[in-house]
């Protein structure tokens, strides 16, 4: 059964997230259409499209958490999750730029960041001690 400080947290980063992807889809599309690719808009185009991958990954991130993980993750785990998938898309949509993103370096970035979150979930396991007081 799930507490209500849980579900509560759960709402704020849902709605949080909902307002990321609007916010960032909605700038994303007026500066493809509306701009010409210079330094300002072009860096605006990689802060949105952060902005709009996160929060649009945050309930499938949760969904998969759910399906494949025993027990509730927090909500800083779930945006984690989520902001790691932002900047893998935006790293790749600025190697596509470059006309540098090849399957072979997309594998490789891919990779490289699901080895940082199974080591920073490693590190979270090993300070885990059950039962003591955070005094």
């Amino acid at each position: 059964m799930r507490n209500w400080k849980s579900s509560r947290s759960l709402l704020a980063l849902y709605v949080a997230a909902g307002m990321l992807a609007f916010v960032g889809w909605v700038g994303v599309l007026a500066l493809v259409f509306n701009t010409v690719p210079s330094l300002i808009p072009r860096w605006m185009f990689f802060a949105l499209g952060l902005a709009s991958l996160t929060g649009t990954a945050v309930p499938f991130i949760r969904y998969l958490n759910r399906r494949f993980e025993h027990g509730m993750a927090s909500s800083a785990l779930l945006l984690r999750r989520s902001i790691l998938v932002g900047v893998f898309g935006t790293t790749l949509a600025w190697l596509q730029i470059g006309r540098s993103l090849s399957w072979g370096s997309s594998m490789l970035l891919a990779g490289v960041f699901i080895s940082i979150e199974l080591l920073l979930e490693l590190r979270e396991r090993s300070r885990y001690v059950s039962g003591a007081s955070n005094d």
